[in-house]
């Protein structure tokens, strides 16, 4: 069982940056794959970046994930904020959960990020 709280959102003004913070507690394992995602209002849910065995992938050039495997947290740097990009972050983790290769994705509870023009 994982838990993962977000933290690191707020208002910044367009053109700023944001670390958004992800701590993670639970039973976690070197093949899980650490993903955020945001949600816009009345827009659905959007993969932004993941992260597994030190390969990232950021959807956005202005988005980086990153692992501190020694603190057990994950982050994601937005640069360059646009208005845009205001919307819930949300922080989560894919794990497989058999030998079949059955995967169970654990959300965490998000953290708001608005960006004013």
């Amino acid at each position: 069982h994982v838990q993962l709280v977000e933290s690191g959102g707020g208002l910044v003004q367009a053109g700023g940056s944001l670390r958004l913070s992800c701590a993670v507690s639970g039973n976690i394992f070197s093949s899980d794959i650490w993903e955020w995602y945001r949600q816009a209002p009345g827009k659905q849910r959007e993969l932004v970046a993941t992260i597994t065995s030190g390969i990232s992938t950021n959807v956005n050039g202005r988005f980086t994930i990153s692992r501190d495997n020694a603190k057990n947290m994950v982050y994601l740097q937005i640069d360059s904020l646009k208005p845009e990009d205001s919307a819930v972050y949300y922080c989560a983790v894919d794990q497989v959960v058999n030998i079949e290769g059955a995967t169970i994705r654990t959300w965490g509870q998000g953290t708001q990020v608005t960006v004013s023009a």
